[in-house]
């Protein structure tokens, strides 16, 4: 009886323990065949990124607070999340006597918990659905292929009927969201379609992260003034970051700049993705 007992207490003692994964582990995948985690692991605090001369100049407004004041505009305002190292941000904001402006960031980790699918590849696909959530207008027709199809050459597969040039279902849409019309027609009260200068459109960004957007959205609420809101999307490897960075001006019969707007929200994304380099 005693050597079956003991027989039994190592059979249990040999199956149990510690295996030492922790939540980011791919269930049901062997180390040899799970796909390969993302390079990032923990992310950085966004509410301490942005340098303070960048702040300075992207919330003009704090400059006519009193400096305790300004001070608690520049540490910003932590978003709350249930785990830092899987999402982070931070938002601030200044109201000046000419204008309001906003600045947001947002800091997402994207872990795959599917073993045939990387982190990486995981990120892409939340990425993409940010993208098509933003409905940005068709990229303008290549001059060349213009040519091409007046001297009857073929310039390529036509697109299927209903999608748009980038290849996703559904009809053109501007960047406000309104569907059914393209956007520079301005229908259905998109008013960032017909305002926002050419070569600023809502597009996609080159030299930014592994892949990157900008949209640019001009609304009136009733008799308020326009508010004009830049959101700059890119991702580096498995993390998405999203500046958004908006201005309302006190007069509503002004407009905030596209260009001003736009050069800032850049400038401070490639900022935050050089960080991930360091």
């Amino acid at each position: 009886m005693a050597a079956l007992l003991a027989v039994l207490v190592a059979g249990c003692s040999s199956g149990s323990g510690d295996s030492g994964s922790g939540d980011d582990t791919k269930p049901g995948g062997s180390a040899g065949s799970a796909a390969p985690p993302g390079r990032y692991r923990t992310l950085y605090e966004p509410c301490g990124a942005v340098p303070p001369a960048t702040l300075k100049d992207i919330l003009p407004g704090a400059a006519e607070l009193p400096e305790d004041q300004q001070e608690k505009v520049f540490r910003g305002t932590a978003a709350v999340t249930y785990d830092t190292d899987r999402r982070a941000g931070c938002s601030w904001k200044a109201d000046g006597a000419n204008a309001s402006h906003r600045l947001r960031i947002d800091v997402e980790r994207v872990v795959s918990y599917d073993p045939a699918v990387s982190d990486d590849d995981q990120a892409q696909a939340v990425y993409a659905r940010k993208q098509e959530a933003a409905q940005l207008p068709a990229p303008a027709a290549d001059p060349q292929d213009e040519k091409a199809g007046q001297s009857g050459t073929p310039s390529g597969s036509p697109s299927p009927a209903g999608s748009t040039a980038s290849g996703t279902p559904g009809t053109v849409a501007s960047s406000t969201g309104t569907t059914g019309s393209p956007s520079a027609s301005g229908a259905q009260g998109s008013p960032s379609a017909s305002v926002t200068p050419d070569g600023l459109e809502p597009r996609q960004l080159d030299g930014l992260g592994d892949a990157a957007f900008i949209d640019d959205v001009l609304a009136r609420s009733g008799s308020t003034a326009q508010r004009r809101t830049v959101s700059v999307v890119f991702r580096t490897s498995n993390v998405i970051v999203t500046v958004e960075y908006a201005e309302q001006p006190s007069l509503i019969t002004e407009a905030p700049d596209s260009r001003e707007l736009q050069e800032k929200a850049q400038a401070l994304a490639q900022n935050l993705a050089e960080r991930f380099n360091d």
